[in-house]
């Protein structure tokens, strides 16, 4: 027996969401909505209501996480762990089921692997070595990130239609014919080609797609505007016949086009599924009225969206905070200042957040955390000093400074490759224990007495020369540990690796460098810093207890927090330059829904911020605040600024000091000046 008030705890909005059963609906879910309670209570009245069995409703989410939440839920309103919702899952986990039935269809047998991330990874660079394809030059996870955009759109390899303005898809898309050749030779599949191959034997096999066409009398799907186009093929087609087709999802949160998400099928649906309906929930249950007119009035700048108005019945609360400060490093130092002085003693650590745009601005805050004591984690991410790249570069400069760091040698010996095979690293270290020595020494004893094949010979005596130049570039020309570090990324090839290699994740750890570089600045020599490295290193942070939460804005979407601090909002930064110049206008309009994303985390307090100078790769950058900024409603915003009072008009920002910089020599920017002409 159900629980008779499942539809009482319902507001208008949702409870008509759950009632309309009959036709296709696309429930626009604003920010804390409930869209959840919306899904489940929907199932739960449609098996209630005996209009379809359990095992003929298709839900479908985008995580496991949300499945088992909604499974949960399903069974506490129904009062049973055993109602039987055998298709409920995610994309992948259903398009798995259905091919292991119909597996012949698509060439394979029904026990094929599913090969993850490093098998694939492994199959196309062995594909390059036999295709003599550089990988250093053209990353295999490039290669296949092209492959599963492909795929997304529903081509095979002979369906691709190449794009002149990407000059890699030439290369790649033989390697894709061969790559789908070796994927059926092993039975096996990747990830995309459980959708793509269902979808294809649906639309090839009547006989099969009537099968589920007649099964599937209710079809559910959550976070629809982040579905791609394979994605919105594959349920085009199962709901063909019945039309009970419920979509939802919110099209101002719409932030994946880099995972191949098409808004297009949010904002089409009407024009796809004909006589359908829409209904807004849009009474948020999560933050206060202020922040929801401040995220409201900026997303409304958008105009390819459904649309949609916010309210709450929640208190006004505190208005919005903007606050601009001199430089990153005040930004950080104010943000610490303020968790500490005032929001710990309201606020749990748990429910504060930290999103940024880009990872490597978490670096400031992170340092500054360290300096008082503030634990923090990272969400999504990897702590600063804790990346691949900086430990590299940070190794680097250890061996250049301590010629007897082993552990530091062994991390760099071939990094970039050198030609270092694991048997030259094993004789070197056999070496350096029978004769006790440190390994840069054995090293040259062992070519010395040409023990070093003559191919691994230039490789492993170029290092170490450069190793010797770089400690002459320090002792004697007396060089800065900036300029060090520099020369060590230009003369090693790191840079260049990183730099001509074609790979998803290599602009990230370039940015990592250049933050480093920055940081680097802030101490007088390279004794200094690489003491301060080893002590943010070797503090604990998986202290028991309470942390502030990091992350990307990207990582936060789906979380909720007392207190969110945005740091960053400046040109260039974010909205990101790049996002506009590849996407144009539609790429602001995404960087706009990420705004907004942001701000509707919070719940009791947002404060975004900006900052008039950054401290970038060494040098000082004027900046300027984010075209977003103008956006927001002065009403329900306060405005605060970290500048002498003195030396601002009377009409600039109020100057409220919640924040206490206590820093010397405050200034005027030109970038600060640039910002009062365009505000009056």
């Amino acid at each position: 027996m159900i629980n008779s008030d499942y539809l009482n705890n319902l507001n208008k909005a949702q409870k008509d969401a759950v009632l309309c059963l009959d036709g296709p609906l696309l429930i626009v879910a604003g920010a804390g909505s409930g869209k959840t309670k919306v899904l489940t209570s929907r199932i739960a009245h449609i098996i209630n209501e005996k209009k379809a069995f359990p095992n003929q409703i298709l839900s479908v989410t985008f995580t496991n996480k949300a499945a088992k939440e909604m499974q949960n839920r399903i069974s506490s309103m129904l009062k049973s762990q055993n109602i039987g919702l055998s298709w409920l899952g995610t994309f992948h986990s259903i398009c798995a089921k259905l091919l292991r039935k119909h597996a012949s269809a698509a060439g394979l047998t029904s026990n094929f692997t599913i090969l993850d991330t490093d098998d694939q990874v492994r199959l196309i660079k062995n594909i390059c070595k036999a295709e003599n394809i550089d990988i250093k030059q053209l990353a295999p996870k490039y290669v296949l990130s092209i492959i599963d955009r492909w795929k997304n759109k529903g081509f095979y390899p002979k369906d691709v239609i190449l794009d002149k303005r990407d000059i890699y898809e030439k290369t790649v898309q033989p390697l894709y014919k061969i790559y789908q050749q070796k994927l059926l030779d092993l039975n096996a599949c990747d990830f995309s080609d459980l959708i793509l191959h269902t979808v294809k034997i649906l639309e090839k096999n009547l006989d099969i797609r009537e099968i589920y066409t007649n099964n599937f009398k209710y079809i559910l799907v959550d976070e629809y505007q982040d579905t791609n186009y394979i994605q919105s093929k594959w349920l085009y087609l199962l709901a063909e016949k019945h039309k009970n087709i419920c979509c939802v999802g919110d099209d101002d949160q719409s932030i994946y086009s880099w995972r191949g998400a098409e808004i297009k099928n949010f904002l089409d649906f009407d024009k796809v599924y004909q006589n359908s309906k829409i209904i807004r929930l849009e009474e948020n249950y999560r933050s206060s009225q202020n922040i929801l007119s401040v995220a409201s009035n900026l997303i409304e700048n958008n105009q390819n969206r459904v649309g949609k108005t916010l309210r709450t019945t929640m208190e006004k609360g505190d208005l919005v905070s903007l606050n601009c400060f001199k430089n990153g490093k005040d930004e950080a130092i104010a943000v610490a200042d303020e968790i500490e002085k005032k929001l710990k003693i309201n606020f749990s650590f748990n429910n504060i957040a930290i999103l940024v745009r880009a990872i490597f601005q978490t670096r400031e805050f992170e340092e500054r955390f360290l300096k008082v004591g503030i634990p923090y984690r990272i969400l999504g991410g990897t702590k600063f000093y804790e990346r691949a790249e900086i430990k590299d570069c940070v190794a680097y400069l250890r061996m250049v400074y301590q010629p007897k760091d082993d552990l530091a040698f062994d991390r760099i010996i071939n990094n970039p490759k050198r030609s270092i095979g694991e048997s030259t690293i094993k004789l070197i270290h056999e070496y350096s224990k029978n004769n006790s020595l440190n390994l840069e020494i054995s090293s040259k004893k062992l070519i010395e007495l040409n023990l070093i094949k003559p191919k691994t010979k230039i490789g492993l005596s170029s290092f170490l020369f450069l190793m010797e130049k770089w400690r002459n570039d320090l002792n004697i020309k007396k060089i800065s540990h900036v300029k060090l570090l520099q020369l060590i990324l230009d003369e090693s090839g790191y840079s260049a690796m990183l730099k001509n290699k074609k790979d998803v994740d290599n602009e990230n750890k370039l940015e990592n460098i250049k933050e480093l570089l920055s940081a680097m600045k802030e101490f007088d020599n390279l004794e200094s810093f690489l003491e301060h490295v080893s002590l943010a290193t070797s503090i604990d942070q998986e202290w028991d207890g309470e942390k502030i939460n990091m992350m990307t804005m990207h990582g936060s979407k789906g979380l909720e927090f007392d207190v969110v601090f945005l740091p960053g909002w400046e040109e260039g930064l974010f909205p990101h330059q790049k996002s506009i110049e590849e996407k144009g206008q539609n790429g602001l309009e995404e960087e706009r829904r990420l705004a907004y994303v942001g701000i509707t985390r919070a719940k009791k307090k947002a404060l975004i911020s900006f900052s008039m100078n950054r401290f970038y790769q060494g040098d000082w950058i004027d900046s300027m605040p984010s075209r977003f900024i103008e956006e927001l409603p002065e009403k329900f915003i306060e405005k605060n600024s970290f500048f002498d009072e003195n030396e601002n008009d009377e009409n600039d920002f109020e100057f409220n000091q919640d924040f206490e910089i206590d820093e010397e020599n405050n200034y005027k920017s030109p970038g600060w000046i640039r910002y009062q002409k365009r505000i009056k």
